[in-house]
């Protein structure tokens, strides 16, 4: 029996419009993929129907800009009755997405990818934020990083801190000051010889985190506003030598970005 395929596009609010080859009267469901050992808690259905004037051989079903789902990968499955299909992917329409959506987005921010899984399967990659600051572009030298970004929503307030946290133990933290632009949102940051890391102590990985005024809740930095699902094999950044220890940026499984440190030599 063949796999059934969906393709599926998506505008530039985030609404995902599915199709799938003669599927009319069915539904599509989608399913949160549970952490190991887990049972399956959140599910989300979505009718197949026939369009007015498009293929007649397709059904679509359509998930709203509206941020109903969790965070997480969603599997996405065919649906008949209570007998489940997982669906492979179709055509991706994606070009919404490839410029990073440079609008001003406010929170709660809900972000949306379709992707093919490593085994062949389509899958939504999710992310659901109350507030977010983007990432750009991320420049090393032999001795030091700078990273650019953006928050989405309120501007940066006098005070605001990019603040590097110990990912072993949380107390352990690192302030940097960053440098507003004109705007109020876009900002940058260096790690160079200035920060003080104790290499005898906290060598590790440090997640990088925005308050964007004094006693504000951190924000993670990350960077989500675009078409890529999974960043962290694709965006890979050498090391820099900063302050007798060898630093990396990298991306996590989260399209999250944090810093390895390791003693140089």
């Amino acid at each position: 029996m063949t796999t059934p395929r969906a393709g599926c596009a998506v505008d530039a609010d985030g609404r995902i419009t599915f199709e799938v080859p003669g599927a009319g009267g069915l539904r599509l469901l989608l399913r949160l993929r549970p952490k190991k050992g887990q049972p399956e808690e959140d599910l989300h259905v979505l009718d197949l129907l026939a369009p007015d004037s498009a293929d007649e051989g397709c059904a679509q079903a359509v998930l709203g800009a509206d941020p109903v789902l969790a965070e997480g990968r969603w599997d996405v499955y065919l649906l008949q009755g209570t007998e489940r299909t997982r669906l492979r992917p179709g055509p991706r329409d994606l070009r919404a997405l490839v410029d990073g959506q440079p609008r001003e987005r406010r929170g709660p921010l809900a972000v949306r990818v379709p992707y093919a899984t490593k085994d062949g399967f389509l899958a939504v990659r999710t992310w659901l934020r109350p507030a977010h600051a983007e990432v750009g572009p991320v420049d090393v030298t032999d001795r030091t990083l700078t990273i650019a970004a953006r928050l989405h929503g309120s501007p940066l307030a006098e005070g605001a801190r990019v603040e590097l946290r110990l990912r072993r133990d949380n107390d352990v933290t690192r302030t940097l000051e960053p440098q507003v632009r004109a705007d109020g949102h876009a900002f940058s940051y260096t790690v160079d010889d200035t920060l003080d890391l104790d290499l005898d102590r906290d060598p590790g990985i440090w997640d990088m985190f925005l308050r964007s005024a004094p006693g504000a809740a951190p924000i993670r930095l990350a960077r989500l506003l675009d078409d890529v699902a999974d960043r962290k094999e694709v965006f890979v950044y050498p090391d820099a030598v900063v302050g007798g220890a060898v630093v990396r940026p990298y991306y996590t499984v989260d399209n999250d970005l944090s810093l390895e440190v390791k003693r140089a030599g």
